[in-house]
This record gives C-alpha cells, sequence and structure tokens, in this order.
C-alpha cells in the first residue's frame, strides 16, 4: 500500500535530545518493514496547513487510487509569536493559522486529495505539557512572567491545542474521513505523561513516539 503523509516535526520524526533537535525514522523504517508499505513522507519541521498546500496540491494532480494520504497538521497552527508577545503583553496577538482559517484550509486539503482518488486518514494532536513548553520558550530571554500575564495561566496553551485537536476530529466527522487518535495513546495525568515528551514539551519522546508507531501499526496492518 503506498501512504502519503502531510505532516509537521511529529511524523517528521523530531526529538529534542541533549540540547538539540534530532530526527528519528524508526517509525516510518518499522511500520513500512511491519505492514508492508511503501511511505512517502512529506512532513516538515514547523508546518501548518498553510505551508503543507502547495505539496497537497502537487499530490493531488496526480492519480491516487488505493493510496492513504495521511494528515497530521494543527499542532504549528495554534502556535503563536511568541516573541512578540514577551514583548508587548497587553497587545492583540494572533496564532498562526485562526480557527475558521484552519478549519476551511483543512477542509480544502480533505477534498482535493479525495478528489485525487485518494482515501484520507487524519491525525488527532498528540498531548503536550504547557508548563515544559513556556519554560522552553523562555530559555533564551524570553519573558515568562509577561508571556504567562497575557495567558492568563500556564495551561491556557495545552486547552488552545486541545481546541485544534477538537477542531481535526469534527473536520474528520464532517467530511467522512478515517481518524486515527493519537491523542488517547497517551495518558491524561501529567505526571505519566512527562517521560512520553521531550524537555521542550511538544514533541514525543522516543518513548512517546513508540505509542504513536503503535496507534499507526494498528491501524495499518
Amino acid at each position: 500500500m503506498n501512504v502519503t503523509v502531510f505532516g509537521d516535526s511529529i511524523l517528521k520524526g523530531i526529538v529534542w535530545e541533549d540540547g538539540r533537535y534530532r530526527i528519528n525514522h524508526d517509525w516510518e523504517t518499522r511500520l513500512s518493514e511491519e505492514c508492508g508499505l511503501s511511505i512517502r513522507n512529506c512532513s516538515r519541521f514547523g508546518c501548518t496547513i498553510g505551508k503543507a498546500m502547495a505539496a497537497i496540491r502537487r499530490r493531488s494532480a496526480e492519480p491516487g487510487e488505493g493510496e492513504r494520504a495521511v494528515l497530521e497538521l494543527g499542532g504549528n497552527d495554534c502556535d503563536y509569536d511568541w516573541a512578540a508577545i514577551s514583548a508587548d503583553p497587553e497587545g492583540e496577538h494572533l496564532c498562526h493559522t485562526p480557527p475558521e482559517e484552519f478549519r476551511a484550509r483543512y477542509r480544502e486539503a480533505i477534498r482535493l486529495l479525495r478528489e485525487s482518488g485518494r482515501r484520507i486518514v487524519l491525525l488527532t494532536l498528540p498531548p503536550i505539557h504547557s508548563e515544559r513548553y513556556l519554560r522552553f520558550l523562555c530559555r533564551s530571554g524570553l519573558s515568562y512572567e509577561n508571556i504567562l500575564r497575557w495567558l492568563g495561566d500556564v495551561e491556557a496553551i495545552a486547552r488552545w491545542q486541545a481546541h485544534y485537536d477538537a477542531l481535526i476530529r469534527a473536520l474528520a466527522k464532517e467530511e467522512g474521513a478515517e481518524l486515527i487518535d493519537l491523542r488517547a495513546a497517551f495518558p491524561r495525568d501529567p505526571k505519566a505523561l512527562e517521560p512520553l515528551l521531550c524537555d521542550d514539551g511538544i514533541h514525543p519522546s522516543r518513548q512517546g513516539q513508540e505509542l504513536i508507531f503503535n496507534a499507526l501499526r494498528a491501524r495499518f496492518a
């Protein structure tokens, strides 16, 4: 089976280790070997639905009968320009892709890929650790206090990301797309979640990537 993945750093296999980002291709290699898949991974670090659309349009222009198109996006769309917030915590700041724009573009991507004969598989967003993420953001000089003032409380980060997860679930239902629930593979308890995320609070650790691999294998095996 041919599978094309349109995702961000989660399915790119990015982990934060020893003070820098590394790429771990293990999930992709193992899934290909164990499930007999030919995977074309178009995932990119920092990718949003807007940035992914060029690759989605190119792929949609090619016949795709029998191919699975896997979409794993949203984590960067809901993120903010934290340096701008740190500098102006009283200002108005929008995330990279506001909700209505995200819904519209994601729906367009689903329909383009489906019209080319592909079957659509949407992935939910793995959970994040708000406090760890904010500490990581501020490690190089951003103001923790200013960002927290703008947020109201630190868990607003996770709640906003969960809102985008809900948008993806709603789109899957509205568009009749298959949904693989990566989020459900992770524990809800913050303490249990900690070893499954890197020190940046947003990228799954190698242990967390194992949960993602198992969720994908259960679908494609």
